[in-house]
């Protein structure tokens, strides 16, 4: 027979989102969702399993975790997200850009939703604030889009006589339309021209970069974009063959043989993403858990790649540099 104090606590796990007592009795199921594929990003997806291991939830054993990828078809993401919510996952890991939290919100109103994000959550309409997120979604936000003025402020440090700058989008992803508007407003103050060439798959590249270089810029921007960083190597290789100095949002393109790169790290926001999860399986909501912002920012130049490109890197930008790959 249950007493009083039993029943008490048993309703009030029942009530309270996202139903705690309901993953005591079975394993929570988190849902996981990324536009890009698996094969890349395994770094990542440890990072945010190592944040939720920071709340005490670890895969395979007290949480399961459901993957969907949709290798670089953004349209499939709508169907993702339906997916799981019919497979009735607690929680929604929206990863990898706007268009995969906007495909998990249209999905439910109630499951809670975390993301990692380029670009700003409120000016897309996914959030009322950073502080107070309100409704059924929060996250961790790279902020990549308001930090595409100060990438083509350092190409114009390392190419003075650059006048032309191209900027590489992936036509798929409604996110890249934020860092192009900032580019092309951040290049109009700087009296520089822009060249904007979108993709919509891998086997465009190599038309891309043919396209690119008849235009002759000084130099290339490369928008944030989950399925460019599956395919980081094939970018990095096309820029070295086509000898064009590039600058990227993430270290782990300067790492793999980038020229250049600046902006928060994205390991960290899919560890500040698995916190969250963490907390939101231990009953707290959404609406109250403030969106992550990064604190640093890290200029990471590879000197080698400069080399390569018979490129006399400024010490003006070489004394800001976070870290120096000789």
């Amino acid at each position: 027979m249950i007493g009083r104090r039993e029943l008490i606590t048993l309703l009030g796990g029942v009530a309270a989102w996202p139903l705690a007592a309901r993953a005591q009795q079975s394993v929570p199921v988190i849902g996981f969702m990324n536009p890009a594929s698996a094969t890349e990003l395994a770094h990542r997806v440890a990072a945010l399993r190592n944040g939720l291991a920071e709340t005490g939830f670890i895969a395979g054993q007290n949480v399961a975790i459901e993957y969907r990828w949709a290798e670089g078809r953004y349209d499939r993401l709508p169907a993702m997200a339906t997916d799981l919510v019919q497979r009735g996952v607690v929680v929604i890991a929206a990863t990898g850009g706007i268009a995969t939290v906007r495909a998990a919100k249209s999905a439910t109103a109630t499951i809670p939703i975390v993301f990692t994000s380029g670009s700003d959550p409120v000016e897309a309409g996914l959030v009322a604030s950073l502080n107070r997120p309100g409704g059924n979604v929060t996250g961790a936000v790279l902020i990549s889009s308001t930090l595409v003025a100060k990438r083509i402020e350092l190409l114009r440090e390392l190419i003075p006589g650059a006048d032309l700058i191209a900027v590489l989008a992936n036509a798929n992803n409604p996110s890249a339309d934020f860092e192009v508007n900032e580019a092309q407003d951040a290049a109009r103050s700087l009296r520089l021209k822009v060249h904007v060439v979108r993709v919509r798959n891998e086997r465009e590249f190599d038309q891309a970069f043919a396209s690119i270089v008849q235009q002759r810029p000084g130099a290339l921007l490369v928008t944030t974009d989950p399925f460019f960083e599956s395919l980081r190597g094939t970018l990095v290789e096309l820029s070295a063959r086509h000898a064009i100095p590039t600058i990227y949002a993430l270290r782990e393109y300067a790492v793999g043989g980038g020229l250049i790169s600046y902006g928060a790290s994205i390991t960290d926001a899919y560890r500040q993403a698995g916190v969250y999860l963490g907390r939101i399986l231990r009953g707290e909501k959404p609406a109250d858990l403030p969106v992550v912002q990064p604190t640093k920012f890290e200029i990471v130049i590879n000197m080698r790649t400069a080399r390569r490109l018979a490129l006399d890197v400024p010490a003006s930008v070489l004394v800001r540099a976070d870290e120096v790959i000789e």
